[in-house]
């Protein structure tokens, strides 16, 4: 991916779109119709190089996935051996959620992918289960991909499992745990699973496939429960959404939203507070949620622990507030597709504006802001975030604009009608 993008400032922003779905929903959709014995189809579910690599996989795994548009017809049942390793490309979600449904997959079955990815921990989802029974090995230079897992081998039972650094490996087990030999039960270290919410999304889509889960301080997943083929509606993804609230925001302008339930689980709702307490206004209602930005934005302090995907695009919002504002909950930021915390911090520096980086924070203090390129290190939500920039600042450019195509391929077209 190469390339640059120049970003036209523009005046306050009047928006009405529809995201597209949501690739953590396509993702578990996706296993959880792959493992149910008989068709299900998915309905608007998103089409990016993420969900991308997670259906090539799929069917190298047995699955026919037949792709007509916006509907997705995925005959599932039993998991069989590929011919040849799968590549997870750049999605953390294809390797974590595979890694686990390949412990309940016939034979032997390696899935790799991208350098970065490599470099993306797994240890803690190895750990789990091995001590759930399975035979699997994480054979990467720094304990990550390429991973090795023998099947069909899933004993069950009752383990400690580290949370802390993503939710993702927790998800991974809830998937297949239903076809463990034994129930499931996921105590974790200190109680603490970062970005805690995205457990219930898992649980929910699990639901929708007749499976139940009890998540509370800790996770349970009775055995024998199987998954039942069925229509599963996608619903618009909330980390996109986060752009144009977000654009609203910064301009002073309207953003309208539809396509998210009011009661939705998506993590990245979460920045809907955020951007209540700068100064937002924010309209939940049953036809779509709108944000109308306000003449200047006021400085915060704010746990981002709960939506850590949103935090890039409140982090440029803050460059546009009237007094500093400080960032926690960051941790996790750090193994994303990049050094996401990082990457902000040298990024925000370029446009102006002073930044202190902690262990998990950054504290940011709008300065005389100024255009600049900005280095998007193959990191979609770096690229989508800094966008936002330009418009309010004559001079932004994004470098390797492509690098979207990773969740929202269409977003350059959709950002170019912002007016």
């Amino acid at each position: 991916m190469t390339g640059v993008k120049a970003v036209l400032r523009r005046g306050p922003v009047d928006i009405a779109m529809r995201p597209p779905g949501s690739k953590s929903l396509t993702n578990r959709a996706l296993i959880c119709a792959a493992l149910a014995d008989g068709r299900s189809t998915l309905i608007g579910p998103l089409s990016s190089d993420d969900t991308e690599a997670m259906v090539s996989a799929l069917r190298a795994l047995g699955v026919a996935i037949a792709i007509d548009g916006a509907v997705w017809h995925v005959e599932g049942g039993r998991l069989r051996e590929a011919d040849h390793t799968l590549d997870a490309r750049m999605s953390g979600t294809t390797l974590r959620f595979l890694t686990a449904a390949l412990a309940v997959a016939e034979g032997v079955n390696v899935i790799d992918g991208s350098d970065r990815l490599r470099q993306r921990p797994i240890g803690e989802l190895v750990a789990a289960l091995r001590s759930l029974g399975a035979d699997v090995e994480a054979e990467g230079p720094w304990g990550g991909a390429p991973v090795r897992v023998r099947g069909p081998r899933l004993t069950g039972g009752r383990i400690e499992m580290d949370g802390r650094l993503s939710s993702q490996p927790v998800s991974a087990v809830m998937l297949v745990a239903p076809y463990a030999d034994e129930d499931v039960e996921l105590r974790f270290v200190d109680g603490q699973v970062a970005s805690a919410t995205y457990l219930q999304t898992t649980k929910e889509v699990m639901a929708a496939f007749g499976v139940a889960a009890d998540v509370a301080r800790t996770v349970t997943v009775v055995a024998h429960q199987r998954y039942r083929p069925t229509p599963y509606e996608v619903e618009a993804d909330a980390s996109a959404a986060v752009y144009p609230w977000t654009a609203a925001a910064i301009t002073g302008g309207r953003a309208r939203v539809t396509g998210i339930s009011v009661d939705s689980t998506q993590a990245d709702l979460g920045v809907l507070s955020v951007l209540e307490l700068m100064g937002c206004s924010v309209e939940r209602g049953v036809d779509g949620i709108e944000i109308v930005g306000p003449n200047r934005l006021e400085g915060i302090g704010a746990d981002m622990s709960g939506c850590p995907d949103g935090a890039l695009a409140v982090a440029v919002a803050a460059a546009f507030a009237d007094g500093p504002t400080e960032l926690t909950g960051l941790g996790t930021l750090s193994v994303k597709e990049t050094d996401r915390l990082t990457a902000l911090r040298t990024e925000l520096e370029k446009l102006g504006v002073r930044v202190r980086q902690g262990a998990d924070s950054l504290w940011i203090e709008p300065g005389r802001l100024q255009g600049a390129t900005i280095a998007t290190y193959d990191d979609h939500r770096m690229a989508m975030a800094f966008s936002l920039a330009g418009l309010a600042i004559d001079g932004v450019e994004i470098e390797d604009p492509e690098c979207v195509t990773k969740t929202w391929p269409g977003f350059w077209e959709e950002f170019d009608t912002w007016t």
